[in-house]
């Protein structure tokens, strides 16, 4: 074996002990960085609970007293449209000591706390992923509830939205295809593959589900502008196009079929879907000379570029049972439309 030894002069050596030390502090605050990225993205564990469903971490006297009263008046509001009452989210109160460890990943929460400060903060993502949560501070209960109520068509907007995100997100894992609607309609919906074509005729699509006790119904069919804004009385023009529609969506016995409920005027929003300016309509539909019934929701979409208005709309039919959950698959779906170029 063979050693071989160098001589270095001091001032060699003095620049290699510099360019040693260097290195070592390179690699150090590279060390720190990479720590600190780790830290940055770290893995959430996933978010749990039920869709429409609040979780609200507030104490047991406040929950029982006027800001709970607020809560309730705001968040568990009867759902418009529906045959009988429901609440637009199932609440469930959490005392603030319990909110941690698995309750904490709970997907969405709205959070009461005491503060100087009056307030609110949207925490998106926190403790869980995906997740939306609302944490409002006040100083006592009257600032707490004028809080909630300044704020409550924004949290309301917001919750909304991340629950129909999230449905989404459900029902993308199994979709149906719809080049079928792309081609006729020049539009695009995700639904599930659960759903079936019922029937395709002159651009007209009615799809179905079956479900427990009953099943769910989608149709997408287009009409001229003239149809929705004949004479300025856009509820009458609704329900004088869906009468005749209906006519093409049987009822159990010979010579019935849907029609609009005649009792009660349906609800009328203006809104958007795609970029679009869209009327929704909310209401009941019945099967005429037959006891059948059940709630409805209509987009009538304007696509000036093509003349028309493009009409989507999913009805459910489960007699003497809950409608909240389908209803919402269903205003999911016709909210995902897509105008194709």
């Amino acid at each position: 074996m063979c050693l071989f030894r160098f001589k270095t002069s001091p001032k060699m050596q003095s620049t290699l002990s510099k360019t040693i030390n260097t290195s070592f502090v390179a690699l150090f605050i590279l060390l720190i960085c990479s720590c600190n990225d780790t830290k940055t993205s770290a893995y959430k564990a996933e978010s749990s609970g039920n869709l429409n469903q609040l979780s609200v971490i507030i104490t047991n006297e406040d929950w029982q007293d006027s800001i709970g009263e607020k809560i309730r008046e705001i968040f568990a509001a009867d759902v418009d449209g529906l045959p009988q009452q429901e609440p637009k989210y199932a609440l469930r109160q959490i005392p603030p000591m319990a909110f941690s460890g698995f309750v904490r990943k709970n997907r969405t929460f709205l959070k009461i706390e005491n503060s100087e400060k009056t307030g609110h903060q949207i925490l998106l993502d926190s403790f869980a992923k995906p997740q939306f949560g609302i944490v409002l501070t006040g100083q006592n209960q009257q600032t707490i509830i004028e809080e909630l109520e300044q704020n409550k068509n924004s949290f309301l907007e917001k919750l909304q939205e991340t629950e129909l995100k999230e449905k989404r997100r459900r029902m993308n894992k199994a979709p149906k295809k719809v080049e079928v609607l792309k081609k006729s309609l020049g539009v695009s919906m995700l639904f599930p593959s659960a759903y079936r074509y019922a029937k395709q005729e002159d651009n007209f699509f009615w799809i179905r589900k079956d479900i427990r006790n009953g099943s769910m119904e989608l149709l997408a069919y287009e009409v001229p502008k003239s149809t929705i804004e004949r004479n300025g009385d856009i509820i009458a023009n609704v329900i004088k196009m869906r009468d005749s529609v209906g006519k093409n969506i049987p009822g159990p016995n010979e010579d019935t079929h849907m029609i609009t409920e005649e009792a009660y005027a349906p609800y009328l929003f203006e809104t958007e879907i795609d970029g679009k300016f869209a009327y929704e309509i909310k209401g009941t539909w019945e099967v005429k000379g037959f006891f059948m019934a059940g709630p409805f929701l209509t987009y009538a979409i304007r696509d000036d570029k093509n003349d028309r208005y493009l009409i989507l709309e999913g009805f459910v039919f489960k007699p003497s049972s809950s409608k909240r959950k389908q209803m919402f698959e269903i205003e999911a779906i016709l909210k995902s439309a897509k105008f194709q170029d």
